[in-house]
């Protein structure tokens, strides 16, 4: 455990954000009462590290401008609480896959000039495990990227976590793009593919693995960046996603925020960006050329975790899997005596979801004994 609790933090994610980004997320946004230490004590550490952006900026766009990788990237997709994490930690024993850093989603901008630093105190100071799902955390584990996205540009869905007041307004504008002006787009696509870049130079990958919820409603803009892009789309029983959806927000969103929401408001907003991304993603999908998706049950995958991952490589042409076969099997041993959460379905919880997500229960066809 580490010496500071994720719920007790002093500060936000935006302390490793670019000078500019900071400035530009706040702009505009109300802080309110309770919330102004943190928001000061967090711009006052984001203005001395951003000191150093300058030399860092320089620095790794020269050094990545001629790093050589191939293919596409691969795309994990999936609502948040669909396994996306585990079958990162999974794919990422592939020694020629490249991934966003649990480090690098904090400081993206000090991947260079104090990682070793930086690194260390943030491993000292960030507990062991998720406190959601009691998955293991370390700062070179493989990560989403929409953290790091934050800290980079403020074209980013992830700024509800600080402005939650203005939830409806990211969503819109920046998880499917609806509302976003073609300058936003563009900027997104060009700090997106810098950031492959930077990920790939930092873990020695040659294809660039994401893993990353908000890009299920994203699918037409990732291809305009990476036309030949590849995805796995993770499917799991809505009412387990809907109660650990509902534990993850609320257990992030509270030492994050600067705006006073309340876990009812919370939970409305799990049940309506659900549907948002169901739907982008349904109408998108169609898009995706012909043998670069895969569609599949997480509980499939826990049943058996290697023939899954055999398929996922299979389906999509990836190469690889002889070469990692061995490093994934250790892994899945390992996680064999791994518990995870249990949920117990209250009757309201049922409800909620038999009355908003019907669409998926039944094209899915889950029902709540499985």
């Amino acid at each position: 455990m580490g010496v500071i609790e994720f719920s007790k933090l002093p500060v936000n994610t935006l302390v490793g954000a670019k000078w500019n980004t900071f400035c530009r997320t706040a702009k505009g946004r109300d802080i309110d009462k309770g919330y102004k230490t943190k928001f000061i004590l967090t711009k006052s550490i984001c203005r001395i590290l951003s000191l150093l952006q300058p030399l860092e900026d320089a620095r790794i766009k020269k050094l990545t401008k001629r790093y050589e990788f191939e293919d596409e990237p691969v795309f994990i997709l999936g609502h948040w609480r669909s396994g996306t994490t585990f079958v990162h930690n999974i794919l990422s024993l592939d020694k020629h896959f490249g991934y966003n850093t649990t480090y690098q989603t904090v400081f993206p901008n000090l991947m260079l000039f104090g990682q070793p630093f930086f690194k260390k105190t943030m491993a000292w100071l960030m507990p062991d495990k998720r406190p959601t799902d009691n998955m293991e955390l370390n700062v070179d584990l493989p990560q989403e990227e929409e953290f790091a996205l934050s800290n980079l540009t403020p074209v980013n869905y992830y700024n509800f976590w600080f402005f939650p007041k203005s939830w409806d307004e990211y969503t819109n504008k920046y998880l499917t793009f609806k509302d976003a002006s073609q300058e936003e787009k563009d900027e997104f696509g060009n700090v997106f593919k810098q950031l492959v870049k930077t990920s790939l130079y930092n873990t020695n990958g040659t294809q660039f693995l994401s893993k990353n919820p908000p890009h299920t409603a994203r699918i037409k803009e990732i291809l305009e960046i990476y036309p030949k892009a590849k995805f796995i789309y993770l499917m799991r029983n809505p009412y387990t996603v809907f109660e650990s959806t509902r534990s993850f927000f609320t257990n992030t969103i509270q030492p994050l925020k600067l705006q006073d929401f309340s876990n009812e408001q919370i939970e409305e907003h799990i049940l309506s960006v659900y549907k948002t991304m169901y739907e982008k993603y349904e109408n998108d999908k169609s898009l995706i050329p012909k043998g670069n998706l895969i569609e599949i049950k997480f509980e499939d995958i826990e049943k058996d975790a290697l023939e899954a991952t055999k398929r996922i490589y299979t389906e999509l042409s990836l190469s690889g899997f002889d070469e990692a076969k061995e490093s994934i099997e250790k892994y899945l041993n390992k996680k064999k005596g791994y518990k995870k959460n249990k949920y117990k379905y209250e009757s309201r919880t049922v409800d909620l979801v038999e009355k908003n997500w019907k669409f998926a229960l039944e094209q899915w066809n889950y029902s709540l004994e499985e």
